[in-house]
Parts: C-alpha cells; structure tokens; sequence
C-alpha cells in the first residue's frame, strides 16, 4: 500500500515537473506572439482583386500590395498605419511576388509577373512610382531551363543589397529551380529541375536568404524547406516534418533572425518557426501557429523589420492582414 502510494506521488511529481519545463519552455506552443491589427488598413474596400502579394519598405514606411484582376490598379501602395496612398499599373499583368530593394542611393520595386500575355513570365524591376526600370526574361514568352533568364512562371525574388538577385521560378510551369544572378543579371549558379531529391523541386514557391550566408527555399509540393549556401549554392539541409498537413507557401525571417514566418495555404495557417543559429539546420520545431479563417489562403508575406508586424497576402479573403508582436 505504501509503495503504491510513494509510486503515485511520484507520478503526480513527475507531471509537474512536465507542466514547468513546458511552460518555461522558450519554444511553449502557448506563448502567443503576434495579435491581429484590426485597424489595418483603414479602408478595406481599395482591395478590389485578388491579393497575390505584399512587400514592405521598412526604411520609408511603406507597404506594397499586388493584386489581380481586370480593369483593376495592380499595385497599392499603404502607410504602415494602413493609409492608402496611390497605385500604378504599368506593365504588370499577373503578379505573383514583389520585393522592395533599399540601397544607400534609392529604392526599388522588384515583381514576378506570371501572365501569359505580353508582359508575362518576367522579373521587372520598378520604380517606388511604378516607372519601369529593368526587365529580366522575355516578356509573354515561356522559357525552359537550358535558359537561365527564361522565366516560366516565376514565383518570388529576393534582392540582396550587393544587387545579388534570387529567383524562384516556377509556379507551376516548366521550370522548377532556384537561380542566382548577379548585380548584373549573370548566372552564378543553378539549382533544380523538377524532383523529389535533393536540390529538386515541385514549385519552388518562395526564397529569403538569412544574415548566416543561408538561402531558404519553400518547396511546396514536396512538402518541405530546403536551405542552401548562398556562395556555392551546396545544399545544406532541408525541413519537412513540420509541414505534413500543409506545404509551405512563403518563408519570411523576423528581425534578428529569430523566428521564420511560413505561409501554408492549404490549411490556412501562418507558422512562426525557431529559426537554427550559424552551423547545422537540424529539424524544425513550430513556436507557435496563426490559424487564419477557413478559405483565407495565405499566399506570401513580409515582415516589417523595424515594427517586427507580419503582412499576410491573402488570396482567398482577397485582403491583406497586419500581425504585430505581441512584445
């Protein structure tokens, strides 16, 4: 009877030892880290297509929003306090990612345009007023992969401030790659084609590339994230358990490059991610989730760097959603 007694005061003990490392956990499933600012943006109704993508300007306070949709402006400009401030529409068609470029001289606006018409399957580079500053690929001719700068339906770009371009192009066209240029417009390396393998892809949907020399890539169809070197472009690993339910659309990192910010359409969910320091990827641990509302389909997002506030391009709400952290 004694023994029996000591066994289950041990179990009791033991379960809430559990309950205390699980709530000093740092990476606690509880810990809520961004809320919903319903005040933004202030007038809902200047989104009148579909909501493909949204880049802030951190340094000037910006928030651009691309959309889809006939006789409509394409690309919205917002105050980060949700203030519409004007739009343009020049040689967009389709646009699928957009990218804001601060350097020590101006700005730029890069956007991914997967049109099928005459300014489609293209990377372009504007101006913040939407003059059309640079054109990669030809425009409203699909291209295969023998052709570094023959788009087929390119997804995302990121931009380093060398001028360092990462392409992910392939949204569902032929090519399935990760492409690397540089400042002007040169292959540096190439990583694909279409496969399950390593370095293969099924929609490189997304890139970002980390302050450790890192590029992350979502590979939607597989189901996982591939991480490369940004120098050589050797694969360095790849995260898959945490997106079972759901591929990951977008990969954003928060300041510091404490957590990454994983869009997953599917399943209308925002994922924030313990973001592995220099040296192993090891296996992804989930912070914390953002369970957005049933036929949301978060598409891609950014995060403001200063703010730390995620922007959530949403294609099914036709709408883009702020999350501000919570500290």
């Amino acid at each position: 009877m004694a023994g029996a007694l000591l066994a289950l005061l041990a179990l009791l003990w033991g379960s809430q030892l559990l309950k205390a490392f699980d709530y000093f956990s740092p990476w606690s499933r509880q810990q809520q880290l961004y809320k919903l600012d319903v005040s933004w943006p202030k007038i809902p109704e200047y989104f009148t297509g579909q909501t493909f993508c949204v880049a802030v300007d951190s340094l000037h306070g910006l928030v651009y929003v691309a959309q889809r949709g006939d006789n409509i402006p394409k690309v919205l400009v917002f105050s980060e306090e949700g203030y519409f401030l004007y739009s343009w529409n020049n040689t967009v068609e389709m646009p699928h990612g957009i990218f804001v470029l601060n350097t020590a001289t101006d700005s730029s606006v890069w956007i991914t345009d997967v049109g099928t018409g005459k300014y489609g399957h293209t990377v372009k580079q504007y101006s913040p007023s939407g003059k059309l500053m640079q054109i990669l690929g030809t425009p409203g001719n699909a291209g295969s992969s023998l052709n570094p700068l023959q788009f087929d339906q390119p997804a995302e770009i990121f931009v380093e401030e060398t001028g360092e371009i990462y392409v992910v192009d392939g949204d569902g066209g032929m090519n399935n790659r990760l492409l690397k240029l540089s400042k002007d417009y040169k292959e540096i390396w190439l990583r694909g084609p279409n496969g399950t393998g390593i370095g293969q892809f099924k929609i490189p949907h997304s890139v970002t590339v980390d302050s450790f020399g890192r590029v992350w890539v979502a590979d939607r169809d597989n189901k996982r994230i591939q991480v490369f070197d940004k120098v050589t472009g050797e694969w360095l690993g790849s995260w898959s358990s945490c997106f079972e339910e759901g591929g990951p659309c977008s990969v954003r990192f928060t300041a510091n490059d404490k957590y990454l910010i994983v869009a997953q359409l599917n399943i209308n969910q925002l994922s924030i991610l313990a973001a592995p320091p220099v040296g192993s990827i090891g296996n992804c641990v989930v912070v914390n989730t953002i369970q957005l509302a049933d036929e949301t389909k978060p598409h891609l997002v950014d995060v403001d760097m200063k703010s730390g506030a995620i922007y959530v391009a949403e294609i099914g709400a036709q709408q883009v959603q702020k999350y501000v952290p919570l500290n």
